[in-house]
């Protein structure tokens, strides 16, 4: 049987994600702070973890890897937003993205790099179309995102000697905690609670598309029609993306 580790597993494209991949045989190990939710099975393996811990990152990643015959795909999938113009945003916000978007999923990824290698498996990240285009009042998500597409793009060239797949999906806007921000006094906020996205997909429409992508080993996966037309627009004219881009979220904020 096959194991995939997803970060973010209690989220709600975690989740969808976790079920879609069960129903076609998978087992699925999911790394989550709050995992109450979740039931532990015979498929199923959830374990508690603040994965900007060091020490509680390498304890569950030794886990799932002495639990599991293998480690075949590992989906670095958790991660916040933040909501808010870069002149209201402090710096120890915008560390907190790069702690739990970035660094979390690179120390994952080192974690697991052997492990991948032996079962010649995949490392899917999911990004976001901020992690290939600006995004109105998202700097820090923004940068956080580009920096984690910049880090496996790269990793994809230095792994595919040893037969693993490095693959990232984008989507745009996933209603994954729609009326449920719980956003914090710095702007940060759970992922999919966004009160201007456009044009929402739902977590098991997203992680459909996403396997569907990692069937066909597409290197980037955008998901969704915004997240299409934005990939395709940004290749094309960067500076008609942006304007384009602008006047949509300043639209949606009146």
């Amino acid at each position: 049987m096959k194991t995939a580790v997803i970060s973010g597993g209690a989220g709600g494209l975690g989740q969808a994600l976790s079920h879609a991949l069960q129903s076609r045989g998978w087992r699925v190990v999911l790394l989550d702070l709050d995992i109450s939710g979740l039931d532990s099975g015979s498929n199923q393996l959830p374990i508690a973890c603040d994965l900007t811990d060091p020490a509680q990152l390498a304890n569950a990643c030794h886990r799932a890897i002495t639990t599991c015959d293998s480690i075949d795909l590992v989906i670095y999938n958790a991660g916040v937003t933040q909501i808010r113009g870069f002149e209201k945003s402090d710096s120890a916000s915008h560390r907190t993205l790069f702690d739990i978007n970035y660094f979390a999923a690179v120390e994952m990824a080192r974690a697991f790099l052997h492990p991948v290698r032996a079962s010649q498996g995949t490392h899917l990240a999911i990004s976001s179309v901020a992690g290939f285009a600006p995004l109105y009042h998202r700097t820090a998500y923004a940068a956080s995102k580009h920096a984690l597409e910049g880090f496996f793009k790269s990793l994809r060239s230095e792994e595919a000697p040893h037969g693993v797949q490095v693959q990232i999906a984008a989507p745009s806007f996933v209603a994954t905690n729609p009326g449920n921000a719980q956003e914090q006094t710095d702007g940060t906020a759970r992922p999919g609670s966004a009160k201007d996205g456009m044009d929402e997909m739902s977590p098991e429409a997203a992680a459909e598309t996403i396997l569907r992508g990692l069937d066909k080993s597409q290197p980037m996966i955008p998901v969704g029609r915004v997240a299409r037309l934005s990939w395709w627009l940004n290749r094309l004219s960067p500076r008609l993306y942006q304007r384009m881009m602008e006047r949509n979220m300043r639209d949606l904020e009146h």
